[in-house]
């Protein structure tokens, strides 16, 4: 009998694909910890499978969760369980100052940094590596909290003043931006007022009341000065009507070209145009005469509760952070006029 029928070859089945997880596992780099670069791995895998991280995602968390691996090498840990919470706060600190040998981070690529780290230590605790998780109350670093900025009052009055035309859609410019100045709401507030959250009072009966609903919509009421009153009051009679006659009957304040509620975006755009008519060349926002309406109110002496009251800030804190910009413009002021404050 002959030979029976040669076996087939078995094809090669080449390279396996590289799938994010896949790609996660990796060798120990020289002169790390073999134990914590193998439960570095064990963390990539789970995010990239159990998580579905995306490929560029997770090579992210590679990149910097190698840059701990080699921090706490140089610290003298060698497993998961020699990590402390002063190992953590001291990566946290040499992530902004390069000390640990790598590059000086910026505060959002430090904070994603440390968002890494406190995942792949809350997983190594809920896994068994490590009793505890060193990382649970070290918080990612935080932007400083800039100062507001304000433009003066003159500045303020030129936009109003070059805002303002006697066609529809310019008395309509004009009351939106007397009443973000007046009230110091923030124009997803002003956008969002209906007719009836408005209450215009009576001469001499005194200002009028605005109802706004801020950030959870909490309700308040904030004064409404005469200038926004009279800009609002002409809007109201001869602007609104002629644009509310193009829509479908919308009872919110302002209104676009096609009667239908003004965006965001439209009021940021008036704004803008009439800075630029009014020749400041300063950047100019919403938010910017929010944080004016509050710089001059200080200035002239308002009580900063009452200010908080106005802005409908949860916390006087808040507020507080402009009785720091009002506090520079009287260093200055004394600076310049008092004949011993310099020298």
């Amino acid at each position: 009998m002959g030979p029976g029928p040669s076996a087939e070859p078995v094809p090669s089945a080449g390279p396996a694909p590289r799938t994010a997880a896949a790609a996660a596992d990796a060798e120990p780099a020289a002169g790390r910890s073999g134990a914590i670069d193998r439960a570095i791995t064990d963390y990539l895998q789970h995010v990239g499978v159990e998580r579905g991280l995306a490929a560029n995602t997770l090579a992210a968390y590679r990149r910097d969760l190698a840059r701990y691996a080699r921090y706490l090498a140089g610290a003298g840990c060698s497993r998961p369980e020699d990590i402390t919470r002063h190992h953590v706060t001291g990566y946290v600190r040499a992530l902004s100052d390069g000390s640990d040998g790598g590059s000086a981070l910026g505060v959002r690529s430090a904070a994603r940094t440390v968002v890494a780290v406190r995942g792949l230590h809350k997983f190594w605790a809920l896994e068994g590596y490590t009793p505890a998780d060193p990382a649970s109350e070290v918080h990612p670093p935080m932007a400083g909290k800039r100062l507001p900025k304000a433009i003066s009052v003159d500045e303020v009055t030129r936009i109003l003043e070059a805002a303002g035309t006697d066609t529809a859609t310019g008395l309509r410019d004009r009351a939106l931006l007397e009443f973000l100045y007046s009230t110091g709401a923030r124009i997803s507030e002003a956008v969002g007022l209906d007719v009836d959250d408005i209450t215009l009072a009576e001469p001499r009966a005194g200002p009028a009341i605005v109802r706004l609903f801020g950030k959870g919509s909490k309700e308040r009421l904030v004064p409404l000065g005469s200038y926004g009153a009279r800009a609002l009051d002409a809007y109201l009679v001869r602007g609104r009507p002629l644009l509310a006659a193009k829509g479908k009957g919308t009872p919110a304040l302002f209104l676009n070209a096609r009667g239908g509620r003004i965006s965001r975006q439209s009021a940021w755009t008036i704004l803008k145009a009439a800075a630029e008519k009014a020749n400041i060349t300063r950047d100019v926002s919403p938010h910017t005469l929010r944080h004016s309406f509050a710089t001059h109110l200080l200035e002239g002496g308002a009580d900063v509760r009452v200010v908080q009251e106005l802005l409908g800030h949860a916390s006087v804190t808040t507020t507080q952070v402009y009785t720091l910009v009002t506090a520079d413009t009287l260093r200055e002021i004394y600076a310049a006029a008092h004949p011993r404050a310099l020298g």
